[in-house]
């Protein structure tokens, strides 16, 4: 996505999305969204600065934190079998099957974001460094992720549609 003249856009942050509808959809699935002050760490941050953090049922978050790192780790949680998320702090594991399903949930559920949207969560996606073998997550996502979709088919995380069926992995 870029902006007039060519220039990027910058990645979208918390701070720039209605709290109300973003802390609607951390709950639905069970979590609590937690806002972390300007300059303060972010509690489970795997990667930190402004990086979004999980522990247990709660996603940390500050007013600078990207809403693709936010969304990323939303799913992280979401995807995680039952005996992870009870013990995760920080590091949600997983395989490359479950990252790949991470990241194919994140792009679904970045619709239900007013001002996000899939185009603007494959961009801002790129801009972090997401690294797929076709070479941006647009294309991973039109031509290369049928195993991702099928994970998440499969663990009744979405329904054939691709729509969220709002509930965690057991």
């Amino acid at each position: 996505m870029t902006a007039p003249f060519g220039a990027t856009l910058p990645v979208l942050r918390c701070r720039d999305l209605e709290v109300s509808s973003t802390a609607e959809l951390v709950t639905r699935y069970g979590l609590t969204l937690q806002w972390v002050a300007d300059e303060a760490a972010i509690p489970g941050s795997y990667w930190g600065d402004a990086e979004a953090g999980i522990i247990g049922l709660a996603l940390f978050v500050r007013a600078d934190t990207p809403v693709h790192s936010m969304l990323h780790e939303l799913c992280h949680v979401i995807c995680m079998d039952s005996g992870r998320r009870h013990a995760l702090d920080t590091d949600s594991g997983g395989d490359y099957a479950e990252e790949d399903a991470v990241c194919y949930l994140q792009i679904l559920l970045s619709e239900y974001i007013p001002d996000m949207g899939r185009d603007r969560m494959l961009a801002d996606m790129d801009c972090w460094g997401y690294t797929f073998r076709l070479g941006s997550a647009r294309e991973w996502f039109l031509h290369d992720a049928a195993d991702a979709r099928d994970w998440l088919l499969r663990e009744g995380l979405i329904d054939t549609s691709d729509r969220p069926l709002w509930r965690l992995r057991p």
